[in-house]
């Protein structure tokens, strides 16, 4: 009887903490952080590599997406898409936005098959790119069942 009193207090601190950890997370909003890079990406690499912003709290957990500025909308809205986001030349070969990232640096880059002419870029594809990054806490976004895949939606937990 001892051992199942024991095993039942065990479960119910273990579930008590969990709960309190993920409560408290939502009652302070401290969901996700964000920040935007304006970038060249040019030759010879087609890439950019910067840190993420020191006033960030980092975890080795966390969730890192970026996010491409694609356009204003009618009612002058910005339009995001996640990368990575394919573009089709008016030639029809296609090449992508896409990033990387180790635990406190971002690499954005354009990517493409190997047989892609890069020289057939246009300024506007490789000049003054807007990304935005967003670090999401992995537990949170796990407990919520957030779309990432969703700006507005992410957009929504970011302090």
């Amino acid at each position: 009887m001892k051992r199942i009193l024991t095993f039942i207090t065990i479960i119910s601190l273990f579930t008590a903490c969990t709960t309190e950890e993920v409560v408290e997370v939502q009652n302070n909003f401290i969901a996700a952080q964000s920040f935007e890079r304006t970038v060249d990406l040019v030759a010879p690499n087609y890439e950019q590599t910067f840190s993420i912003p020191t006033n960030i709290e980092l975890f080795e957990t966390d969730m890192v997406l970026a996010y491409h500025l694609v356009g204003v909308d009618a009612d002058g809205f910005d339009i995001w898409r996640l990368l990575p986001d394919t573009v089709f030349t008016s030639t029809g070969e296609q090449f992508q936005y896409n990033f990387e990232h180790s635990f406190d640096l971002i690499t954005l880059f354009i990517d493409a098959p190997s047989t892609f002419d890069f020289n057939s870029l246009l300024q506007g594809d490789t000049l003054d790119q807007t990304f935005r990054i967003v670090i999401l806490p992995v537990d949170f976004i796990n407990s919520n069942n957030i779309d990432a895949t969703n700006f507005s939606e992410v957009m929504s937990y970011v302090k």
